[in-house]
């Protein structure tokens, strides 16, 4: 497929979802990713689930679009003699083995230098690479609790909560892609690839945002506190009389317009420094402006004011929801073995002028070895 990675060359020795997810990105922007997978097992998420769909994890069908797959024995002679052949050609290795098992394949930076000076390698670990703890292991909800996040959801702070996806393990293979493409980048004004490494520790630290300087500057640990945010109020998730909607009051000049849209007049809450110290009363003002109001009205009623609001759909809403359809975030592909399948899409979208150029066509995660012969051949 056509992109703006077209050209590119990524050798894919990741498992699970990091790594995955970071080639799965350069796929989606026109590189040519090789998967290179254990025989007979695969990736590790071929085997994560229920659900399966004739015989296919859905686990995996979401992190390996864009992908062929090649099966190799890295230990057998003549597989990683193949091995090193696609290292020679390739613009991009992406690895998320434990620290010092590429070392121990024969595939340690130096060799792979040796062989190929413009190769570009990503490195992810789950604590990172160096560091008192840097040869530990690294699964999502381990990473998500041991970088603070899970301290931060929930509904108070004896009620810490992972984030529904593995959120650890995206950002991870998130930035991961996004040192690629400077590496790349970089590599074209000094011919010299480069390292980038990251981990599950470092993508989530990466993402404290103002919880990370509330500490680092003003001295205040973040805890989790449910729905309503801990520095603009109101904003959050408020009850009305049959559900619940979503507002996100966000300046002073939304504040007043909310006030005459409901008709709220309450002394000392005019400034959001006096909202935040006054949530609760905040939160039962606003809950009791709402409570005539069905959800739907409301949210007619509140885009009627132009205030910022929403509600909360379920997956299947939000894969029906013509707006999602409308930015390209279903794609529809061949599967070799379950035939036509339709997929959440990539998240970006491309425009020369008031023309689109986001890549219009796909390929369906490959089965095991699906492109094991032509790679060889190709491979001469």
């Amino acid at each position: 497929m056509s992109g703006p990675l077209d050209g590119v060359l990524v050798v894919d020795l990741s498992r699970a979802l990091a790594g995955p997810h970071a080639t799965m990105m350069l796929g989606d922007l026109g590189a040519r990713v090789i998967k290179v997978e254990a025989p007979g097992s695969g990736d590790d998420t071929r085997g994560w689930g229920p659900p399966f769909v004739g015989g296919e994890s859905t686990y995996f069908l979401s992190a390996n679009r864009n992908k062929e797959s090649i099966a190799l024995d890295l230990k057998a002679p003549a597989d990683h003699e193949l091995l090193l052949r696609l290292v020679d050609r390739a613009d991009v290795l992406v690895e998320n083995f434990r620290t010092g098992v590429l070392e121990r394949l024969g595939l340690g930076i130096d060799a792979l230098r040796v062989r190929n000076p413009r190769l570009v390698v990503l490195s992810i670990t789950g604590f990172g690479h160096d560091g008192p703890e840097g040869g530990r292991a690294g699964y999502d909800q381990i990473a998500q609790g041991e970088a603070g996040l899970m301290s931060l959801t929930g509904s108070g702070p004896d009620d810490p909560q992972r984030v529904g996806t593995p959120i650890a393990d995206l950002l991870a293979g998130m930035y991961g892609a996004y040192g690629v493409v400077a590496a790349l980048h970089e590599r074209d004004r000094t011919g010299v690839g480069s390292v980038v490494r990251t981990s599950l520790l470092a993508a989530v630290v990466g993402v404290h945002a103002f919880q990370g300087t509330r500490y680092t500057v003003a001295g205040e640990v973040g805890v989790a506190q449910g729905n309503h945010h801990p520095s603009i109020a109101p904003y959050g998730l408020f009850r009305c009389a049959d559900g619940a909607v979503q507002i996100a009051v966000g300046s002073e000049g939304l504040w007043q317009r909310f006030c005459t849209a409901f008709g709220i007049a309450e002394e000392g809450l005019g400034t959001n420094a006096e909202r935040v110290a006054a949530r609760e009363r905040v939160i039962a003002v606003v809950e009791q402006a709402f409570a005539t109001y069905e959800a739907e009205a409301l949210l007619t009623r509140l885009s009627e004011a132009g205030i910022p609001a929403g509600k909360v759909r379920r997956l299947d809403e939000v894969y029906a929801w013509d707006q999602t359809a409308s930015q390209g975030l279903l794609i529809d592909v061949e599967h070799a073995t379950l035939g036509a399948l339709r997929l959440p899409g990539p998240p970006l979208r491309f425009f020369q002028g008031e023309a689109e150029t986001t890549p219009g066509e796909h390929a369906a995660p490959p089965t095991l070895d699906q492109h094991g012969a032509a790679i060889r051949e190709w491979l001469g």
